[in-house]
């Protein structure tokens, strides 16, 4: 009889191969479970080989990021949603940085793609909605919105998360999220107030 497997184990490897990311630590199969109390044919059990155990850590970076987007509300502020969720994104990067930094090294394929491009998904729904609300102009397409949106984000946090800059240049995402949805079609005032309503809520 096959033995059941532990997603707790499954969750320790990871956090472990995570923790060894932050340290700069060479992982290898003996120092991946050195500590940990399980052997290394946990690997092979969990993720089949350490190239498994790699895609395992990307898509984990993507199943976080899905689960900081969820509770994010669609409100009747669209442009203020869209920005909460940029929030949401820069609060996980800061939160697992090393998996942030795993999650876009391509080169590991991910085990489930359309779960990744599911986190894309909530950006482009709120994008859509604040077309359909009037604050873009008919013509602006959803999904580079939401790419846009996406970069802007992405660039700074990864300068903070993983590079030399202070948390303060943070401060700048917002201002860069407001030229955005104002070259989009929204009024400037109005923009300021939703993305700077937005950017507060809870991460």
């Amino acid at each position: 009889m096959a033995r059941t497997k532990d997603p707790a184990v499954r969750t320790l490897l990871i956090e472990r191969a995570a923790q060894m990311l932050r340290a700069r630590e060479p992982i290898t199969l003996r120092s991946l479970v050195a500590g940990t109390g399980v052997s290394t044919m946990a690997v092979y059990t969990y993720f089949g080989s350490m190239d498994g155990l790699w895609k395992a850590l990307r898509q984990e970076g993507f199943t976080r990021l899905a689960a900081k987007f969820a509770p994010v509300p669609a409100s009747d502020d669209p442009v203020a949603d869209l920005a909460g969720l940029i929030a949401a994104y820069v609060g996980n990067a800061l939160e697992h940085p090393d998996l942030y930094r795993v999650m876009f090294d391509a080169s590991f394929d991910l085990e489930d793609l359309k779960a990744a491009d599911a986190t894309l998904e909530f950006l482009v729904q709120a994008a859509r909605r604040g077309q359909e609300a009037g604050r873009f102009r008919a013509a602006i397409v959803p999904l580079d919105l939401a790419i846009r949106s996406w970069a802007a984000a992405h660039g700074l946090v990864s300068l903070v998360a993983n590079g030399p800059l202070s948390a303060e240049t943070l401060e700048h995402v917002p201002i860069l999220l407001t030229a955005l949805y104002v070259n989009a079609g929204d009024d400037p005032d109005r923009c300021r107030r939703s993305v700077a309503a937005g950017w507060a809520r809870p991460a």
